[in-house]
């Protein structure tokens, strides 16, 4: 079908204003590439023939940003076209605080796939996981559903709900789960003692500010007493601002490079190092993750594992190796652009292979197989006593709650409490040696 004559004079303007655009939005150089005129073309009799003969009218600047939307959906699973509340709601997740269930997600095969869940979110205690796919909202079904319009679907006022239907793999049947929208506050990072000398570092999301949380959890936790070890969790964690995770890095390293990325665009070539200066005292560090942790997770667990300064333990990342800048067309409209890859110190792209731990632990329900007392010499009635007037010795017991609990926690205290008894056993060699005539 052609159009009539009277389209004519429309389409010519289409075509025009498109190549005017774009010609003033590229650099002039020698070099450049001539303009695609005839696709310019294509795109402006499609543009004309939904204008014109769509069996609803729909308004130019709507199907305009349908365009744009299109464009970007087609690029890669994080470019995206912010409108005003998608732009406003990103704002808001960088800065902590937002309504809604508590989802970091992306696209995969036309779908929303979650790439984790939000500690304390109505997500997260509803036992959403990294990996489960969204088949339906409120029974609207996703599938090739733009991301705007599904986060738009998720949102909502606080209190109010919403049902997600949702595809698990490794499951037959889909399920249904009835959440209710609520204020997300993500506290980026919490701290707390898993044992005494042993450190336990939280963080749920790099948001502005989160290089000074950890600074100020990992002093908190060295003015309880000697450190001895430290656990870094960043499970779940789906990244956030790419200057935090540089910053967290940065405090377990004495210098180096943490991360260096790569683009086309001027500036997307950057190299950034640690400060010299190791903030913990070069405590031994393990780091978790698993399959939600992306993005800034990979870069502080990557950094960390190139420079053979932390032991990586958990299920491999999720593999997003990739940097999105933000470009603002408006007050009230951006780009979420891809502009460039990022690589890990030794050269390691992240990008759809994830960092794959130093020592792999499945997530698992573990209980101790028997738990009962056992009698021992020192029950029997007339025992002999210590030649060194020791008694026995019944605190080495397990942390039950936290072996059923979190297995994967519990597997790395065990690391680091066994990484110290050799280093005090190296110490003490070293000490044993000096003193040899």
């Amino acid at each position: 079908m052609r159009f009539n004559s009277r389209s004519r004079p429309t389409l010519k303007i289409i075509t025009a204003a498109l190549a005017l655009a774009v010609s003033v939005s590229l650099p002039a150089a020698e070099e450049q590439a001539a303009l695609p005129l005839d696709e310019l073309r294509t795109f402006a009799e499609v543009f004309n023939q939904i204008r014109t003969g769509y069996v609803e009218e729909i308004d130019d600047s709507a199907l305009l940003e349908f365009a744009i939307e299109g464009m970007l959906m087609g690029l890669d699973p994080h470019s995206m076209y912010l409108t005003q509340d998608a732009y406003q709601g990103l704002q808001d997740a960088t800065s902590g605080e937002f309504t809604g269930l508590g989802l970091e997600v992306g696209t995969e095969n036309g779908y929303i796939k979650i790439i984790a869940p939000i500690d304390g979110s109505p997500a997260a205690e509803a036992g959403l996981q990294s990996g489960d796919i969204i088949l339906k909202l409120d029974n609207v079904p996703v599938k090739g559903m733009s991301l705007n319009k599904a986060i738009d679907l998720m949102r909502g006022p606080k209190g109010s709900e919403i049902v997600l239907s949702i595809g698990r793999p490794g499951t037959r049947e889909p399920f249904k789960v009835t959440l209710v929208r609520n204020t997300i506050k993500v506290a980026s990072v919490r701290q707390r003692l898993l044992a005494p000398g042993y450190g336990y570092i939280r963080i749920a999301q790099f948001q502005q500010g989160t290089g000074a949380a950890v600074q100020k959890a990992l002093d908190k936790l060295l003015s309880e007493g000697t450190l001895k070890g430290l656990v870094l969790d960043l499970r779940n964690n789906p990244g956030g601002i790419l200057g935090a995770s540089v910053d967290v890095a940065g405090l377990f390293m004495d210098e180096g490079n943490v991360v260096y990325t790569e683009g086309r665009v001027n500036g997307s070539d950057a190299r950034y190092d640690a400060a010299p200066f190791d903030a913990s005292g070069g405590v031994p560090i393990v780091v978790l993750i698993n399959q939600g942790s992306a993005s800034a997770s990979e870069i502080v667990a990557g950094a960390l594992q190139d420079h053979s300064r932390a032991v990586i333990m958990g299920t491999q990342s999720f593999g997003k190796g990739s940097v999105q800048t933000v470009l603002s067309m408006s007050d009230s409209r951006a780009i979420k652009l891809t502009t460039a890859r990022y690589f890990t110190p030794n050269g390691r792209s992240i990008q759809a292979a994830g960092i794959v731990p130093d020592i792999i632990v499945e997530r698992a329900t573990i209980t101790a197989y028997d738990n009962t007392p056992r009698v021992s010499e020192a029950d029997l009635s007339g025992h002999l006593s210590n030649a060194n007037g020791i008694e026995q010795n019944r605190k080495g017991v397990v942390n039950q709650e936290l072996l059923t609990d979190d297995n994967q926690l519990y597997e790395a205290l065990a690391l680091l409490k066994g990484l110290n008894i050799l280093r005090l056993h190296e110490q003490n060699v070293q000490t044993k040696a000096q003193k040899m005539p």
